[in-house]
């Protein structure tokens, strides 16, 4: 006698079970994944916030390069009145403007997307202007010597 039906790989009493992921075994992988995002979410935070510090801090010293060009071709650098939109629009006293001297159209605004606080001449002692960066806070206007805050050397 032939037996008609093929033959299955699992006894008849398993047969109708389904295969699959107990919750009990989804809960414990959705645990790790948790444990795994809240240890490494905070080290990449510190290492955008670093990130953030270095470009503000090569933004400054190209926005410095580019007022020493300015300097060079009018005879001083923009007063804090004309701050730093004179790299782009010729200011009305400026003799010898050869500008823009910045490709984009508006004035630079640092990582966090606050404006550059620029101040001529300078509070400092042997400097001759003060371009800052509020850094995170960036609540207002940003000076040398203030908390956060990130300036031309």
């Amino acid at each position: 006698m032939t037996n008609s039906h093929p033959a299955s790989p699992l006894p008849p009493e398993e047969n109708n079970l389904q295969s699959g992921f107990t919750l009990l075994e989804i809960l414990v992988v959705l645990a790790i994944l948790a444990l795994l995002i809240g240890l490494v979410a905070p080290a990449a935070l510190r290492q955008l916030g670093g990130a953030r510090v270095s470009v503000a801090r090569q933004s400054i010293s190209r926005l410095g390069s580019v007022l020493d060009l300015y300097k060079l071709d009018v005879g001083a650098y923009p007063t804090t009145e004309e701050g730093l939109a004179a790299l782009i629009h010729k200011p009305a006293d400026a003799q010898n403007w050869n500008g823009p001297y910045l490709k984009d159209a508006n004035e630079p605004k640092d990582p966090w997307n606050h404006p550059y606080s620029y101040q001529a001449p300078s509070s400092r002692e042997g400097h001759d202007y003060d371009l800052c960066s509020a850094g995170a806070r960036g609540n207002g206007a940003a000076s040398p010597g203030q908390s956060g805050a990130i300036c031309n050397p």
